[in-house]
């Protein structure tokens, strides 16, 4: 058999062999050799075959057995690892991924997926597989191995593959199942922890920001946004993710962890991307740290208000104030507290992002409020280097400790009580018919020392006193005449700042 390159396949003990080697075969096992001494009785008798074998010629055979099975015999399966957890099997119409070892019952690899370093992928119980393995694959859990014998007639017959399986040939496959859908699937949510508060849940047209973990189902880690220590930032509902993760990420509250698991025709497909297969079944570990929605305004919660609540906050109020900031998951990003000083502001002059300016008006001296912020009102898609994430929500804990009044919309001076109805000459100390920078600012800083005038809080005197006096002098030449010298109330409406 060896000359002729093919072994000697034949049923035992039905007649289509010399009666001694009927009875030398029985009882041998695979891989088993055996020299076997063969009386002509048993044999080819006195006869002989014409030109080969001599009449009452003793047969030795050296027999080595490659391959054993019956008609019998059915799909024999051997699960040696299956895991702790198996929430799902492989059932017919399933589409699997899995790595496998193909061997004939002597132990000859044939063929191997390990090999070629890519999964064999393909649908069970409809026909894409030879019966056997259609069969051996049932019941099969993800990263589950077990070993598939198949006798021939459920595998490749008595005709073999034309290649490297011969005909009658039994197989045996050693399979570990990497992956597990069904073309129906959707999307499955398994929620891990969802915060006891959960005021509000994300919905179409929300930005949000998460961490996530992102895995093949056999476990094999492809990307994670903790490894680049930022979060993944994107609108939910609005195609810019894979249509499993919009899914799957409506509904959840900031803080929330929950898996999301994404079947290829929701995920990408059978192309895959990058380290992802094609056609594989994807894992994602998400953690929300915040959402928020491009059309939100500030929110504001008073926590305290003092009885006595009369004067409130507005536009040009200088204002002194502690605050804690952190973002939505708790995370602490500042606090005055800290810094042992409070922090001192004009309001509505533009020395603090939008959301803050609304945030602290209308409030008292005293009183304690929970201001949060979007990013548009915040500091928006690029945060602050170092300090504040990109798209990220603002929580400000406030207490306003002191208000002083600010002066009407357009006035950085007002005076007290009358106007001077000689003002030019009061200022114009040395009497030349021009006042310089310093007569103005000496006489300004007069006003201010006695009572009679008032500064807008919360700004530098020089710079004020500065504009003021640009604004007089009307031709630039530093001094200021009495025809360019006027009341704020004698100009007209779209002029700039004056007394």
């Amino acid at each position: 058999s060896y000359d002729r390159g093919s072994t000697f396949n034949v049923f035992v003990g039905k007649g289509q062999l010399i009666a001694g080697m009927d009875k030398a075969l029985v009882g041998m096992c695979v891989n088993e050799r055996r020299f076997v001494k063969i009386p002509p009785k048993l044999a080819y008798g006195n006869e002989g075959v014409s030109g080969v074998i001599p009449p009452n010629a003793v047969l030795h055979f050296d027999v080595l057995l490659i391959d054993l099975w019956n008609s019998e015999d059915e799909v024999q399966v051997q699960t040696y690892f299956k895991p702790e957890k198996c929430t799902r099997t492989v059932q017919v119409s399933d589409f699997v991924r899995y790595h496998y070892n193909g061997t004939f019952l002597d132990g000859t690899l044939f063929d191997s997926s390990h090999n070629r370093m890519r999964t064999y992928d393909t649908y069970v119980g409809i026909g894409w597989l030879i019966p056997g393995m259609d069969q051996g694959l049932l019941g099969m859990c993800v990263g589950e191995k077990r070993i598939i014998t198949i006798p021939p007639f459920l595998a490749y017959g008595e005709e073999g593959d034309g290649k490297e399986i011969p005909g009658q040939a039994s197989l045996v496959f050693d399979v570990v199942l990497l992956d597990l859908h069904n073309p129906k699937d959707g999307i499955t949510i398994e929620n891990q922890q969802v915060p006891e508060s959960c005021e509000r849940r994300s919905q179409t047209g929300d930005f949000l920001r998460y961490h996530y973990n992102g895995t093949l189902l056999d476990g094999t880690l492809f990307d994670s946004s903790y490894s680049r220590n930022r979060t993944y930032d994107t609108y939910v509902g609005k195609g810019y993710v894979i249509a499993g993760m919009d899914e799957g990420l409506l509904g959840v509250c900031t803080g929330e962890k929950r898996r999301i698991i994404i079947p290829p025709h929701l995920g990408y497909g059978e192309e895959g991307r990058g380290k992802i297969p094609g056609s594989a079944v994807l894992v994602f570990d998400i953690h929300v740290v915040d959402f928020h929605n491009p059309s939100d305004s500030v929110s504001i919660t008073v926590n305290y208000k003092p009885s006595n609540c009369t004067v409130l906050s507005k536009k040009g109020d200088y204002l002194k104030y502690h605050y804690n900031a952190s973002l939505l998951d708790g995370t602490l990003l500042d606090s005055t507290h800290s810094l042992g000083k409070t922090y001192n502001i004009v309001l509505g002059s533009g020395q603090v992002v939008v959301g803050m300016d609304m945030g602290l008006q209308d409030m008292c001296v005293g009183e304690r409020r929970t201001v949060i912020i979007p990013p548009h009102l915040g500091y928006g898609e690029d945060g602050v280097e170092g300090e504040v994430p990109g798209s990220a929500v603002l929580v400000f804990d406030i207490e306003l400790l002191e208000l002083v009044s600010g002066l009407p919309e357009g006035y950085m001076f007002v005076w007290n009580g009358e106007v001077s109805p000689n003002l030019f000459e009061e200022i114009d100390q040395n009497h030349d018919g021009e006042v310089l920078l310093e007569e103005f600012s000496e006489y300004i800083q007069a006003q201010v020392d006695s009572g009679k005038g008032k500064l807008a809080p919360g700004f530098d005197f020089e710079k004020i006193v500065k504009n003021m006096f640009t604004n007089q002098d009307r031709d630039g030449n530093g001094k200021v005449t009495a025809e360019e010298f006027k009341l704020k109330d004698q100009e007209a409406k779209e002029e700039h700042d004056e007394l």
